[in-house]
């Protein structure tokens, strides 16, 4: 018996290993096809989105399905869950051969849409859901889900989500027969000719031990700081977040290094995990590469790339400065101290060579940008000097083939995120058949009755719950799709929208009850996920605070109503807001806080950035000797 067990196991083991080598082997050919197309642009199309879709989908089902087997070996319906896989294969291959057969004839004549093309759609749908359902959770399913059924059945809905009517012709050619909306529509175009050249590039500069070298850097630069190895986290999260663009990849990457360090300087699990999710979240709004969903955000809104990142710059600044604060001030609540060993994380000879590693790609997207490439072509120079860079570290010269194991991996998560974008283009083509984006934003103004901050506070809570449970780019498209023209309703312009929406995309994944970032780096601290997220809300609230604060005042952009006065003025009180809201909430300044003083620092932060001078004027000198009397200086000395 112990035989013939051990035999059917290994059997298993084989067949999840061949799962595993035709996903590999696929996925290098994807990474050589987002490669080559990137470089060089010579693919159709039409087969180029159908090409990648049936990719995508072949490489997620053999992952799932070694993961299944590995997972259900004495499940006696394993056999029927892979001829299920089978059958999905199959569909998402029926499906997307009728798309590009029907998108032949359309681009020569007229086409009405017949009975199997309605089959090959709905066919399509349900491999997108099912998947969907698989790699990125219910919340993302039960939103696409959601809009296929209003899409069919929503004229039976009452009010405002009352709409015409669709038959199930037009749900196959508004939904799937369509390159403007739809699942291979202008998102899917975009992702794929721009965005996965920068998921390759982040997965890649991990798997050169960049990442590593990274660290010690931040390390070695934060050690005489009473935060070290938390504000070694902030750094590092922020830099590699910036060329990762995932906060998740980011956690595991840097977080399981330097969670533990930042436990054994003295601060608790919660704060520990709440530091590392805040940080890595943060990459997401720093330029200059900010991520997948800020490169979608360039091509969607219509603005130049290099424009975004500059106007995107003081924000994020602004962020990890309240990041740095928040630790300085839990640091001294703590009584920690800075370490004295300088030796500590001691920079090598070759430590300084690996550092080119991350320096020289990231030059070469700058001065890509500059020079009038595409985001797509900087990645593609990015990628290339990356490749190149990677030899000078010994470890990739002993074994290259980490480099394709790299880029095996890379098409992995490429794969994942086409499989969340055909969602989302579910989602869109939806909300832009109904016109339900449009009703939406009526609403939010009618609320609002044409009050600013009240409509802005309308949109952030619609986009964190909205946002809640999803990445960041998911995340961003259907809040932009939804939240997007009601805010612009309100007199505010396309990068200032856009930018809103986004931030509160990235915050969503650290707000409870469903933190994605928190229940990731919560584990690894041994922390409770709630607490990690609360903690995590009270360490990053300055990103709650920064959109309102550029919406108001759009010269913080640098590039839109730039006036030296105002700038220097929202400057001054953007600080000092920011030094009220961390000492408030941390309940500590120089001394312990009672709740009278955090009161009033609260009611003084939010009038530091009220637009009528005479209640941020005098906020501000408050703060200003607020601050004097509690660090004891004295600018004037006393006479006698």
């Amino acid at each position: 018996m112990y035989n013939f067990l051990n035999g059917a196991i290994n059997t298993h083991e084989k067949i999840s290993s061949t799962y595993l080598k035709l996903a590999s082997y696929v996925s290098i050919c994807f990474a050589g096809v987002v490669i080559y197309s990137t470089g060089f642009g010579l693919f159709y199309p039409i087969e180029q989105r159908g090409g990648i879709y049936i990719a995508s989908i072949f490489i997620v089902l053999c992952k799932l399905g070694s993961e299944r087997i590995l997972k259900k070996n004495q499940n006696r319906f394993l056999g029927l869950s892979l001829l299920f896989d089978i059958f999905l294969l199959g569909a998402a291959v029926f499906s997307t051969y009728r798309f590009m057969v029907v998108q032949r004839v359309m681009a020569d004549d007229l086409y009405d849409i017949l009975d199997i093309d309605i089959v090959a759609c709905l066919l399509g749908l349900l491999v997108i859901v099912e998947l969907t359902r698989r790699v990125w959770g219910r919340t993302l399913f039960t939103v696409a889900i959601c809009s296929i059924v209003y899409i069919l059945w929503g004229q039976d809905l009452p009010g405002v989500l009352r709409h015409s009517g669709f038959s199930f012709e037009q749900l196959a050619e508004n939904l799937w027969f369509n390159l403007n909306k739809g699942v291979f529509g202008s998102i899917t175009n975009i992702v794929i000719n721009v965005v996965l050249i920068f998921v390759l590039f982040g997965v890649l500069l991990e798997s050169t031990g960049a990442g590593q070298t990274l660290l010690k850097y931040a390390f070695r630069l934060t050690q005489k700081t009473r935060g070290g190895p938390a504000h070694a986290a902030i750094l590092a999260s922020g830099f590699f977040g910036t060329m990762s663009g995932s906060p998740v990849a980011n956690i595991v990457g840097t977080g399981t290094f330097t969670i533990p360090i930042i436990k054994k300087r003295g601060f608790s699990p919660e704060f520990s995990a709440g530091v590392e999710a805040t940080a890595s979240c943060g990459g997401q709004i720093m330029p200059p590469i900010m991520g997948a969903a800020a490169l979608v955000m360039a091509d969607l809104a219509g603005i130049p790339y290099l424009f975004l990142i500059t106007a995107a710059l003081l924000p994020a600044l602004f962020y990890y400065i309240s990041l740095f604060l928040g630790v300085t001030v839990e640091a001294r609540k703590q009584g920690i101290e800075p370490i004295t060993d300088l030796e500590a994380y001691k920079i090598t000879p070759q430590d300084k060579i690996n550092a080119i590693m991350f320096v020289a790609p990231i030059l070469s997207v700058i001065i890509g940008l500059v020079a009038g490439f595409s985001p797509a072509m900087a990645g593609f120079f990015a990628l290339v000097v990356l490749l190149i860079c990677s030899f000078l570290n010994p470890e990739v010269r002993k074994d290259p083939y980490r480099l394709i194991r790299g880029l095996m991996s890379g098409g992995v998560n490429a794969a994942e995120l086409m499989i969340s974008v055909a969602a989302i283009e579910i989602v869109v083509g939806v909300m832009d058949t109904t016109g339900l984006g449009l009703k939406f934003a009526g609403l939010v103004e009618n609320i609002g009755d044409q009050q600013l901050f009240l409509s802005l506070l309308v949109a952030m809570t619609g986009a964190l719950i909205l946002g809640m449970g999803m990445p960041t780019l998911p995340a961003y498209l259907i809040i932009v799709l939804i939240m997007g023209p009601a805010i612009k309703l309100l007199g505010l312009s396309t990068l200032v929208v856009h930018l809103f929406v986004f931030y509160y995309g990235v915050a969503s994944s650290l707000t409870p009850p469903v933190a994605i970032a928190a229940y990731v780096a919560a584990p690894i601290a041994g922390a409770n996920p709630i607490l990690t997220a609360f903690m995590a809300l009270r360490i990053g609230a300055a990103k709650f605070i920064i959109p309102f604060a550029f919406a108001y005042y759009p010269t913080l952009l640098l590039v839109e109503n730039f006036d030296l006065l105002s700038f220097i003025s929202i400057i001054l009180r953007l600080t000092l807001t920011i030094y009220l809201i961390s000492t408030a909430l941390s309940g500590y300044d120089r001394n312990r806080l009672n709740f009278a003083s955090i009161a009033i620092r609260l009611i003084l932060a939010g009038s530091c950035l009220l637009t009528p001078i005479e209640f941020h004027g005098p906020a501000s000198v408050f703060t200003i000797i607020i601050i004097l009397r509690t660090w004891q200086i004295y600018p004037f000395k006393k006479q006698g």
